[in-house]
């Protein structure tokens, strides 16, 4: 596995090397897209296969997804305190008035890139990097920006302008 954290190691450069390839495929091929879930669902499952997110944590590290009430809630019991204690512990209202982590890294990222709260871990966490959603075309934009943190995203594009 040792190739694949290192073939990864310099990923932002990589996609923004392939952005202008990734924005053309879109213009070309928005129709098509619309009808393309099942083949970016099976090309999820396939780099979800063989990337090992312990390897990378790149999402852990450095993106601050929103949490919601319900991601609070469910912190709090796997954490053993209450939603409140949660909020004004971990959370700050970020400028789209969303709750976020104050600090990045994730303060529930352990040494060994595992997650400390995994099983209730945040609705954005649980989803990440959205490769598997319905109606991939609606978060194709999100999708690329994403293939600067996440290799999964990053094959996923690629393999999908290359075919």
């Amino acid at each position: 596995m040792k190739e694949k954290k290192d073939k990864y190691s310099d990923l932002s450069f990589l996609a923004e090397k392939a952005k202008p390839g990734f924005n053309q495929f879109l213009k070309k091929n928005k129709k098509r897209l619309e009808k393309m879930d099942h083949e970016v669902h099976e090309l999820h499952e396939k780099y979800s296969e063989e990337i090992d997110c312990l390897l990378c944590a790149n999402c852990c590290r450095s993106l601050g997804p929103a949490i919601y009430d319900k991601d609070v809630e469910r912190m709090a019991k796997a954490l053993r305190i209450k939603p409140s204690e949660v909020m004004e512990k971990y959370l700050r209202i970020d400028e789209d008035k969303d709750y976020v982590f104050k600090s990045m890294p994730c303060p529930f990222l352990m040494p060994d890139n595992y997650c400390q709260i995994y099983e209730s871990r945040p609705k954005a966490c649980r989803e990440y990097p959205h490769t598997d959603r319905k109606r991939f075309v609606q978060i194709y934009n999100l999708t690329v920006k994403n293939t600067s943190t996440c290799p999964i995203a990053y094959e996923v594009m690629c393999e999908l302008i290359n075919k």
